[in-house]
């Protein structure tokens, strides 16, 4: 594994990040649900000022996912680590990963093999900072269509903010022998097979005062 000077990444990352605000810089944060894991993420203070038109155009047209821990993969890595074997000595993706954070939490819980897969390129770029920070080591893929091995599991955290995102969760099965789904904003998840197996209290890191309803993780298994 190449080793970069964190100030290397956090100088890639701040440019980055600069396409949402011109004024915004990441840091390293603990992650206060999961304290074993530090991630790149987005200075809080730049998040909690009123925004000009200007800005809010800007924000919408580059959110930088992967610049948050979101309150389901906040979740999700703490529940892995308490139980590795859902993971351990197993080859495991986490789709849609944006920062990597499951993914960490997989190498850490002993998977034998971790892919951190994400379409967005600077979430990519993300994943390979945020392992380097934590001093782990996975795979990063572009693409699950285009990927075709055979997988044990495969994770997903807070991708079904879209309805037009539901469909992925047939193939989610299709990629891997079982799915590990952690979501906070499908109100009535009736997707046999399915099933719930957890329901959490957390919220996003750097937190946004995100409404009640959407601090609450459900976590689904099939």
């Amino acid at each position: 594994m190449t080793h970069i000077h964190p100030t290397s990444d956090q100088e890639v990352l701040n440019r980055l990040i600069r396409n949402m605000l011109d004024d915004a810089s990441v840091t390293a944060q603990t992650l206060p649900q999961c304290e074993a894991i530090k991630l790149w993420l987005v200075e809080p203070q730049a998040m909690r000022r009123p925004f000009t038109q200007e800005e809010i155009l800007s924000i919408q047209s580059y959110p930088a996912y992967w610049a948050f821990c979101w309150a389901s993969g906040q979740v999700l890595a703490r529940e892995i680590l308490k139980n590795p074997h859902w993971v351990k000595d197993k080859k495991v993706m986490d789709f849609g990963a944006g920062s990597g954070v499951v993914a960490i939490a997989c190498v850490m819980a002993g998977a034998k093999e971790v892919i951190a897969c994400d379409i967005d390129p600077d979430a990519i770029l993300s994943c390979q900072a945020n392992a380097r920070l934590n001093q782990v080591d996975y795979r990063c893929h572009g693409d699950l269509f285009e990927f075709n091995e055979p997988l044990d599991v495969l994770i997903a955290a807070d991708v079904l903010y879209d309805k037009a995102n539901l469909p992925l969760l047939n193939i989610f099965r299709e990629k891997a022998s079982e799915v590990l789904v952690a979501d906070s904003r499908v109100k009535n998840f009736n997707f046999p097979p399915y099933q719930k197996i957890g329901h959490e209290e957390s919220f996003t890191v750097p937190d946004l005062d995100e409404l009640d309803e959407f601090r609450w993780v459900n976590l689904y298994k099939a």
